[in-house]
């Protein structure tokens, strides 16, 4: 099961190579296209069938791709704790859903920029040159995003998953199986981003329950605090220069 996952997983690597990694770096001059004709016919030949097949499980891998490769950056992370944001402000949908993933990606883009160079020039180029075969190149592909998961992965989830995969204990980093790696990673993904939800979301709190309490000292219980604080939140936030604050501390945690 393990095999056929880390399979699904190059599959997925080979995506991020030629779409993020070609898109980003890669010479806009002297790019050769491929063309592929789909269409039906008749065969008594087997190995036509099984040709279709397997371009019919790399299709359904692709359309995964995009999900699983936002797992291994540091999209995660940065989306949830522009989420708690939000959400500690109480604008509701203000800045919006499309803006704040945008923003995610940029940024995501912005602290995997070392990563996507390295594959850019280790993997992609070789590969589109002739130099280095198809395996070599995910191989290539995958050192750089394993070594960013690496550090930021905690050693006791790292250590959970590879006792529920029942795998042999690895000796080393390189040992560890991207399959496990994966997982390891988005958990303590979670527990980072959700920590850093819950610092934010403490002066904001304060500010509420700040609120609540003079409105229930002059008598006006039936006003909702957020409508007094809300605007206090935001011009907290103004004056310290809350997305500045925000955005510098999310890169430097993946430091």
């Amino acid at each position: 099961m393990i095999v056929k996952f880390t399979k699904a997983l190059k599959l997925s690597i080979i995506f991020l190579v030629f779409s993020l990694g070609g898109l980003v770096f890669a010479k806009a001059q002297g790019l050769t296209l491929p063309n592929v004709n789909l269409g039906f016919k008749s065969t008594d030949d087997p190995q036509e069938v099984v040709s279709a097949i397997k371009i019919l499980v790399i299709l359904t891998v692709l359309t995964l791709a995009p999900a699983i490769l936002i797992m291994m950056t540091s999209f995660t992370r940065i989306i949830i704790v522009l989420s708690f944001v939000r959400q500690a402000l109480g604008t509701q949908q203000m800045p919006p859903n499309q803006l704040l993933i945008g923003l995610a990606l940029f940024i995501t883009l912005f602290i995997m920029s070392p990563a996507l160079q390295t594959i850019n020039t280790e993997a992609v180029q070789p590969y589109l040159d002739g130099k280095i075969k198809q395996e070599v190149a995910l191989d290539r592909a995958l050192v750089p995003l394993r070594k960013f998961m690496f550090n930021q992965t905690r050693d006791d989830d790292l250590a959970l998953f590879l006792k529920m995969s029942k795998v042999e204990k690895p000796k080393t980093r390189g040992d560890v199986p991207t399959s496990v790696l994966i997982p390891a990673f988005i958990v303590s993904e979670l527990k980072t981003a959700f920590q850093i939800g819950f610092i934010i979301y403490l002066p904001f709190l304060v500010i509420d329950m700040v609120a609540a309490s003079v409105l229930m000292a002059m008598g006006m219980m039936m006003l909702p605090p957020v409508v007094i604080s809300l605007p206090f939140k935001i011009m907290l936030f103004v004056f310290v220069d809350g997305w500045n604050l925000l955005v510098g501390s999310l890169v430097k945690s993946f430091g």
